[in-house]
C-alpha cells in the first residue's frame, strides 16, 4: 500500500471510530486495534503499542474538553474513587504489560481476541439492559469497598494494558455500579483513572524491541490521531441524534465479528 494512501486510510479510518466512539461516549480504541492488524498488517504487539500511544493523545485531549462540563473541583471531591481504582489499575498494567512483552505471539493473539469478544459482549449487554443514572453503591464506604475497587482496576488495567485502550467501557460501569456516581461524572472520572493506567502500561512497553513501531509507523499515528480528535469532535455534537443504545448494539456485533475475523489467524 503506498504512503499516501495508507495515510488517507488511517486517516479515514480514525475519523470514522473517533465518530461512532464520540456518539457512545467511549474513545473507540478497541475498534482501532483490529484496524491496526487487519488492515495495516501490523504485529499484535507492535500494534497494541501503538494503540495505546495513540489513546493516550485521544484520553488527554477529553479529558480537557469535558474540563468545561465537569470541573475540576467537581472531579477533586471523588479523588476517593480515583485513587481505589488505581491502586489496582497501576498494578495490573504494570504486569500485564510485562506479560505481553514476553509472551509468545500466538497467545498473545489469542488472549487479545477473547478480550475483545469479552468487550463486544459488555457492549451488548449495555444495549439490551441500558445504565441507569446515580445509585446507591454496592458497598459502604469502607474495606470491603477499598478491596473491591482494587480488585477491579487490576482488572481493568490488565485489559488497558493488553488492549491498548483507555478502558472506559469498564471503568464507566464500574464507577456508576460499585460507586454509586451518575454517568457524566463517571465518564471524566474514568479519564482521569485511564491516563496515569496507560502511561504506566506505555512506560512499560517501551522496554520491548516493538516500542520502535512508534517511530516506522509515526506518519500513520498522527494520521489516525488527527482523525480520532475530529471524529470525537463531530460524534460529540451528534450526540443524541441516533440511540446510543441501538449503536452500541451494532457496534458490539462488529467489534465481535471483527476480533473473531481478525485475531484468529493473525501472524
Amino acid at each position: 500500500m503506498k504512503t499516501g494512501i495508507r495515510n488517507g486510510y488511517g486517516a479515514i479510518s480514525g475519523t470514522l471510530i473517533g465518530t461512532l466512539g464520540g456518539l457512545i461516549g467511549l474513545g473507540g480504541a478497541e475498534f482501532r486495534l483490529p484496524v491496526l492488524v487487519g488492515l495495516f498488517k501490523l504485529g499484535t504487539l507492535e500494534a497494541v503499542i501503538l494503540n495505546k500511544a495513540m489513546s493516550l493523545v485521544v484520553v488527554a485531549a477529553a479529558l480537557l474538553f469535558r474540563g468545561a462540563a465537569i470541573s475540576p473541583g467537581q472531579l477533586f471531591s471523588h479523588v476517593d474513587v480515583v485513587v481505589n481504582l488505581l491502586a489496582g489499575s497501576l498494578i495490573g498494567a504494570w504486569w500485564a504489560a510485562g506479560h505481553a512483552i514476553t509472551l509468545p505471539r500466538i497467545w498473545l493473539n489469542r488472549v487479545v481476541m477473547v478480550m475483545l469478544v469479552l468487550l463486544s459482549l459488555i457492549m451488548l449487554a449495555e444495549a439490551l439492559f441500558g445504565m441507569h443514572g446515580e445509585g446507591a453503591p454496592l458497598f459502604e464506604q469502607g474495606v470491603a469497598r477499598f478491596v473491591a475497587g482494587m480488585i477491579a482496576g487490576f482488572g481493568i488495567g490488565v485489559v488497558a494494558a493488553l488492549l491498548g485502550v483507555a478502558g472506559g467501557e469498564l471503568l464507566i460501569p464500574t464507577i456508576v455500579l460499585l460507586f454509586g456516581l451518575d454517568m457524566k461524572l463517571a465518564g471524566s472520572l474514568s479519564l482521569v483513572v485511564s491516563l496515569p493506567t496507560m502511561i504506566v502500561g506505555f512506560a512499560r512497553y517501551s522496554q520491548s524491541n516493538s516500542f520502535a513501531v512508534l517511530k516506522q509507523e509515526r506518519l500513520l499515528f498522527r494520521w489516525m490521531v488527527a482523525g480520532s480528535i475530529l471524529g470525537a469532535a463531530i460524534g460529540g455534537m451528534m450526540l443524541g441524534l441516533i440511540s446510543a443504545r441501538v449503536l452500541m448494539g451494532l457496534l458490539g456485533v462488529v467489534l465481535f465479528i471483527s476480533a473473531i475475523k481478525t485475531f484468529q489467524h493473525a501472524h
